[in-house]
């Protein structure tokens, strides 16, 4: 064993499933090999291949946003070099379940927006739709290219202390993380070259082509004209946005770079107009067209919507999808399941309280303390409370909220996230850790990059993953061979 006794002196937190270690302290199977290379480097070697990291890291860009830091909008992306494993054989048994998810939610988007059977037949209560503010009423009896409304989602999942993995919640409209997932694998591939052929890692590097492709399948085209559409630099993911298109070899616009004529969608260049055949949109709902939604803004285009409805332009994804990632939506997707697929689903929710019942409000306004409180449309870390590390203050807060606005909140009791290995201040050291999935559907059906973006509470003790939170994240390796 190395001087260090970096695996020796790792202390795993009490009641929680530790990634790579099992409750007796023996080094998971699936993480033999990489556990071999610990014990046999020295410290000095990790804080080298860390510091690398973050050079790489700072020379390439990797950035994100956080709106209200007073010391800088932008940071550097924090990520830990010891990897999150997962076994082939397990991760299928994920795959299976986000895929049947995520068909579910399509045919749940389909139906609401047109036939409606699943409110008529009461599986869903109408008010959670009438009243939702991302049910786009514009959206309605309105013709899809494909059927398809979720051509891209990001799930997050965690694994509890009982080994199992469950679903925390849907991102069905701009999910973001991505590009952030794309290059940990390129960091770690220069940190281990030789550690991912030998543990035969499953490749993502395919993600930009394999979207490219997705989307292709939306036009009748040979060779559709594909851009992707950005809100613009002050954005938290325009990284991301950049990374893609550069990636996916399409254009990067802004809706200024776009000029509707005939209802048709052209993108201005410096050979004249281009006509756009599908548009892979990161701008929120409410900008996308002024003359539909927010009237002042100039993020989207005005009249898009109609191009859209006439079936001249492809959006991806669809406008609308939020209403199916709405945290109080959230609990019903098992009903969904099983009422679209007539199947049970593969991956658990989480128990969840909706403050909207009144029993639930009462239970949660009287046990606030033990559970985790989301607003219904939050996304980002922004807008919840966790009990435990809450002080008495922001309780009187939220509850003073929940009772005002009890449609508008969610509560879930306080999971054990499993922790995973850190590098921090020289040793190895346990930290929560999400997993978020990446899923692309086209007309020839769903396909999940293996592995996804593990994101890491890296302040001690916190449950928040989120990188505008003091979260960063690890590359995610599924792998064949233990």
């Amino acid at each position: 064993m190395s001087s260090n006794h970096l695996i020796s002196n790792y202390i795993q937190q009490p009641n929680m499933w530790d990634e790579m270690f099992t409750t007796s302290g023996k080094v998971r199977k699936v993480y033999n090999n990489f556990g071999d290379f610990l014990d046999k480097v020295h410290l000095t070697e990790i804080n080298q291949l860390q510091e690398f990291s973050n050079q790489l890291f700072m020379n390439q860009g990797v950035t994100f946003t956080v709106y209200d830091d007073d010391k800088g909008v932008e940071r550097i992306f924090p990520f830990d070099i010891i990897p999150r494993i997962i076994h082939e054989q397990e991760w299928r048994k994920i795959e299976s379940g986000l895929i049947q998810r995520i068909k579910a939610l399509n045919l749940f988007l389909k139906d609401v927006y047109n036939d409606q059977y699943i409110l008529k037949d009461q599986i869903i209560p109408v008010d959670l739709i009438a009243s939702n503010s991302n049910f786009i009423r514009e959206m309605r009896n309105l013709h899809v290219p494909g059927d398809i409304y979720t051509h891209v989602a990001g799930v997050d999942l965690i694994r509890n202390n009982d080994g199992e993995f469950y679903v925390l919640e849907d991102n069905l409209r701009t999910p973001s993380g991505v590009s952030y997932m794309l290059e940990n694998r390129e960091i770690t591939r220069r940190l281990y070259p030789n550690m991912l052929p030998k543990q035969k890692v499953l490749p993502i590097g395919d993600y930009p082509s394999l979207l490219h492709s997705k989307l292709e399948t939306l036009s009748n085209k040979d060779n559709p004209t594909i851009v992707l559409l950005t809100p613009g630099l002050y954005n938290s993911a325009y990284y991301e946005h950049t990374s893609l298109a550069r990636q996916m070899g399409v254009e990067l616009v802004e809706g200024s770079d776009l000029i509707m004529e005939n209802h048709y969608v052209y993108m201005k260049t410096a050979g004249g107009l281009k006509k756009v055949d599908i548009i892979y949109r990161r701008v929120d709902d409410d900008y996308l067209d002024p003359l539909n939604f927010k009237s002042d803004s100039v993020l989207g285009l005005a009249g898009i919507m109609d191009s859209y409805r006439q079936g001249n332009i492809s959006i991806v994804n669809a406008p609308g999808t939020g209403v199916a990632d709405d945290k109080a939506i959230y609990i019903y997707v098992p009903e969904m399941i099983s009422y679209y697929l007539n199947e049970e689903p593969i991956l658990k929710n989480i128990k969840t309280y909706q403050c909207s019942i009144s029993e639930d409000k009462e239970y949660v306004v009287k046990n606030i303390d033990k559970l985790v409180v989301k607003r219904t449309d939050g996304s980002g870390g922004y807008g919840m409370l966790v009990g435990t590390a809450a002080s008495e203050k922001e309780i009187k807060k939220f509850i003073a909220r929940i009772k005002k606005y009890p449609d508008k909140y969610i509560a879930q009791p306080t999971m054990n996230l499993s922790t995973t290995p850190c590098v921090i201040d020289n040793e190895l050291t346990p930290r929560c850790v999400d997993l978020r999935p990446f899923a692309v559907y086209g007309r020839d059906g769903i396909t999940v990059s293996p592995g996804g973006l593990s994101r890491v509470a890296l302040k001690k003790g916190s449950l928040v993953v989120n990188s505008s939170q003091g979260g960063g994240s690890k590359d995610t390796w599924i792998i064949k061979s233990c």
